[in-house]
């Protein structure tokens, strides 16, 4: 497995003119612009807000974020027809069923390449998981050790516990960070839960955002290039973990504030130094 501490010791240099010169107010500044409840919209994140419980917050989240690639309008509407058959509340609809309960309301969905059955799984692994720690909160802060310095390692664990309790198929749409993967949307979903502002809901009170990693995927891989935040020509943990020191540097407590923003920015092509992006979405 990669840890933060292996991979922040070849830290790229910040472009001398670059966002990172001007300092904080030029991120500050993008996220006054950009970072509002109301530009949400579409993004599966809009999901996680319909729900009041934080229970139901958890396990919508984690479906949101699984289902978080391809093209955004893709995305929303598969999220949509995922938790339609989960009811008013998705915590306790999969608290109460079983596997064929699950397999039933699930039958026929398919998103790109995630199954029903795929998703069936998923949430019976998490439901087991809740079964066994309370919550899926609990179950990730279980496996923090003292000196992380990332989540990094917790979440190759917890990925491991959750793909364990899934099964297969179910485990099939987790990714294993320490196979170098930049685990983008499970890195998504911890964002959603442990930031609290105006567009992330900050489910979780336990998991610090000082620890939270960059989600990264093609588009912001392009956004860190642009800003000279990685140098690495693939968008991997590696260039993940790189991305998060540079913007660390810039907002110690909170490096992936300005994620929300710069993904919004990124999809109009306004960043400067990035090519336009194929308005896939933030996803």
């Amino acid at each position: 497995m990669t840890s933060a501490s292996s991979t922040s010791r070849s830290r790229p240099r910040p472009a001398g003119k670059g966002p990172q010169a001007r300092g904080a107010a030029y991120f500050e500044e993008l996220y006054s612009e950009w970072n509002h409840r109301d530009l949400v919209h579409p993004d599966p994140l809009e999901f996680v807000h319909a729900y009041g419980d934080a229970r139901d917050r958890e396990i919508v989240g984690l479906v949101a974020a699984s289902l978080a690639y391809g093209r955004v309008r893709q995305i929303v509407a598969s999220v949509a027809a995922a938790l339609e058959p989960l009811g008013a509340s998705p915590a306790a609809f999969v608290a109460g069923s079983d596997e064929r309960r699950l397999a039933g309301a699930l039958r026929g969905f398919r998103h790109r390449f995630t199954t029903g059955d795929d998703l069936r799984g998923l949430l019976c692994g998490a439901g087991r998981l809740i079964g066994r720690w309370g919550s899926l909160e609990r179950a990730f802060v279980a496996r923090m050790g003292p000196r992380d310095a990332s989540v990094v390692p917790a979440l190759s664990l917890f990925a491991e516990d959750l793909r364990a309790a899934a099964g297969r198929p179910g485990g099939n749409i987790l990714p294993a960070p320490e196979r170098g993967s930049a685990c983008k949307r499970l890195h998504l979903f911890l964002r959603w839960m442990a930031r609290r502002d105006e567009v992330d809901p900050g489910v979780w009170a336990a998991l610090s955002p000082a620890l939270l990693v960059v989600p990264m995927d093609v588009h912001m891989h392009r956004i860190a290039l642009s800003f000279g935040a990685t140098a690495r020509r693939q968008a991997d943990l590696k260039a993940a973990i790189e991305t998060t020191e540079w913007f660390r540097r810039i907002s110690p407590d909170d490096p992936v504030k300005y994620d929300f923003a710069l993904t919004r920015l990124g999809m109009r092509g306004r960043l400067p130094g990035a090519p336009p992006a194929d308005r896939r979405g933030a996803c």
